[in-house]
């Protein structure tokens, strides 16, 4: 065997899922935190954003290999733009010979720097997949939203990848966009799915913006209920009104106590809708389901029932995020067996505990720290994912015993709110209950 050839171990025994394997089966890893554009929702363009911009050195990355050879998924980016980074064709070579033949590698990039030469010179390294930012169909949109960026950018690097597919034999290259989902980008999203589709794109993923400040909140296309608070809160809702209870009149009568005995009936009404959601384990928000947009909430609905025609119409491979968050969480990082690592070698579980920012995703102000388990200067990369403080972690985000904290009456509270998490009310020591990825809101390359 040469010094280049992938080591061959035993596969792994089937019931040993992949947060609990002796490596991990996807790394995320950020080749730079400098990018060529200004887009509006970045948490770069955010008050007060402390991140230091800089580049993956060789060193770094080369102490990545002993988690090659068993690794399924390799995505190349974080907060920055990967074609700025001058060593990524080497970094993506150095993988492709230590991977197994069915690992992929990807990233996603704004494309604004993706030449024809550039292009081949990926996929000649070995890349699989590449995800373009797109977030509009008409110039004026995507220029508002991607400040410094031009749709014609976009043709030009889709042009430049599906020529080099084709001159490299690369069949198997998936070109793929990427559209951030807005209040005012919203109804283009059919629009940009064809236009993608009809220039060689194979897949699409779809996100909810994050709002990482105050001002983009009013942006958001998701709503903060959950399905199962909404399902349940319906059923209740029309039986309200076949009994001609009026629970809208809940909160002005809940600190009454001269009701009469019809609006005692309305607070005994809701008193029941409250319990049995409490024995169903649901979190219910009443103040805010009362206040719902429905109409705003079928706008979403109606637009994402069209893009699944075009995506069946075109063939185009399509990741939706919901329409209302999960109830019931499920967190693909942890449970697919990911890791990520940050420009300067630290080691963190998630997009999420990535870097510091302020986000305002659950419509108030939560600061977010990074959580870090293990720098690659100090310790090796199995070393990290095989320690008690990171197996510990990832054994407790899977008992999804974390409340949700975006539908809590209570919210925001002084756990979630402080500068530096210590625990929730449920006392874990992981942030997860204010966590919208877990709840299919956000969705990132995987």
């Amino acid at each position: 065997m040469s010094a280049n050839s992938p080591a061959i171990y035993p596969a792994e025994p089937p019931a040993v899922a992949p947060a609990f394997r002796e490596h991990p089966t996807k790394l995320f890893v950020e080749t730079t935190s400098r990018c060529n554009l200004g887009c509006v929702m970045c948490m770069k363009q955010t008050p007060g954003c402390s991140i230091t911009e800089g580049d993956l050195q060789p060193s770094t990355f080369a102490a990545l290999e002993p988690a090659f050879p068993r690794l399924e998924a390799l995505i190349l980016n974080g907060v920055g733009e990967p074609l700025l980074n001058p060593r990524l064709e080497q970094f993506i070579a150095r993988a492709r010979k230590f991977m197994p033949a069915h690992g992929w590698i990807g990233f996603q990039s704004n494309g604004l720097l993706m030449t024809t030469i550039r292009a081949l010179s990926l996929v000649n390294a070995g890349v699989d997949r590449i995800c373009l930012s797109m977030d509009g169909a008409s110039p004026d949109t995507f220029r508002a939203i991607r400040e410094g960026g031009k749709l014609n950018d976009l043709e030009w690097a889709l042009s430049a990848l599906t020529s080099a597919r084709a001159g490299c034999g690369r069949p198997d290259l998936e070109i793929g966009v990427e559209f951030v989902l807005m209040r005012e980008n919203l109804r283009e999203l059919p629009a940009a799915l064809r236009w993608a589709a009809a220039r060689g794109v194979t897949y699409a993923l779809v996100s909810h913006v994050l709002p990482y400040g105050e001002s983009h909140t009013d942006q958001r296309a998701y709503d903060l209920c959950t399905d199962e608070a909404l399902s349940l809160f319906h059923v209740w809702k029309d039986k309200a009104e076949l009994a001609g209870v009026e629970i809208r009149r809940y909160f002005e009568l809940l600190f009454r106590f001269d009701r009469t005995p019809a609006e005692q009936r309305i607070v005994n009404f809701v008193e029941a809708i409250r319990a049995d959601a409490q024995n169903r384990g649901i979190m219910l928000d009443l103040r805010r389901l009362l206040a719902l947009d429905y109409g705003r909430l079928q706008d979403v609905v109606e637009v994402f029932e069209e893009a699944r025609e075009v995506a069946r119409a075109t063939g185009l491979a399509l990741r939706l995020p919901e329409a209302v968050p999960r109830e019931r969480k499920r967190c693909d990082f942890v449970e697919q067996g990911g890791a990520f690592v940050s420009w300067d070698g630290w080691v963190h579980p998630c997009y999420y505990l990535w870097h510091s920012c302020r986000s305002y995703a659950n419509g108030w102000l939560h600061p977010v720290r990074p959580r870090r388990f293990g720098s690659l200067a100090e310790k090796g990369v199995l070393d990290i994912w095989n320690g008690a403080e990171f197996r510990s972690y990832r054994e407790n985000v899977l008992r999804y015993d974390h409340p949700y904290c975006p539908g809590c009456a209570f919210a925001p509270c002084d756990y979630v709110q402080a500068d530096n998490f210590e625990q929730d009310c449920y006392v874990n020591a992981e942030p997860c209950g204010s966590c919208l990825w877990s709840a299919g809101i956000f969705q990132c390359l995987s």
